[in-house]
């Protein structure tokens, strides 16, 4: 997996972070701006913990599935991603977002938002990559693309309303379809 695609990978799992921070920009009152940043740092920093915590699971098992990991990767992508477009549909909008936003309510999101990146980790098990490097860029670029839908919030979430995830899902199946076809060795 070259840097390039970590990159796009990255970008991919930041897009839940991302919509998240969209939709509670406007809970973080006046008295609480250190939250602006708080809650993009607890994004990233659990964006970059949870691949390393699947890298090591997935590490116990690359050597009895290698001969299937490319199906493994492709079909963890393909519900990660279709899971996330599937979810930017079926969102209440009358639910409202802003009943907390306390601490334990802002570890659970960060916990929320990178499970998916768990799955990632398990994928990169099977692949050629330094799980340090690729989690500290999921986590540099999570942290990045939250802090900006923070500061946009506002704005960004009449306009975008759902079509992040479905950006950052079509991505993760791109990513999964592309180690599939390369590895069957199609392309």
């Amino acid at each position: 997996m070259s840097g390039f695609e970590i990159v796009l990978l990255a970008v991919g799992l930041a897009m839940d972070a991302f919509a998240v921070s969209v939709a509670k920009a406007p809970c973080i009152g006046p008295k609480e701006q250190y939250k602006k940043v708080v809650l993009p740092f607890l994004f990233g920093l659990f964006q970059m913990g949870m691949p390393i915590i699947g890298w090591l699971v997935g590490a116990q098992l690359a050597d009895i599935i290698s001969e299937y990991d490319h199906w493994i990767i492709f079909t963890l992508l393909g519900y990660l991603g279709i899971n996330m477009i599937r979810e930017a549909y079926h969102k209440d909008a009358d639910d409202d977002i802003c009943l907390f936003m306390d601490w334990k309510e802002m570890l659970m999101l960060a916990l929320a938002t990178s499970i998916d990146a768990l799955a990632i980790g398990i994928t990169l098990a099977f692949l050629s990559v330094n799980v340090l490097w690729a989690s500290g860029i999921i986590g540099i670029i999570t942290f990045g693309i939250s802090l900006v839908g923070i500061y946009l919030g506002h704005q960004l979430a009449k306009l975008l309303r759902g079509r992040a995830e479905i950006i950052g899902g079509i991505v993760l199946v791109l990513i999964g379809t592309k180690i599939l076809l390369q590895h069957l060795g199609i392309i």
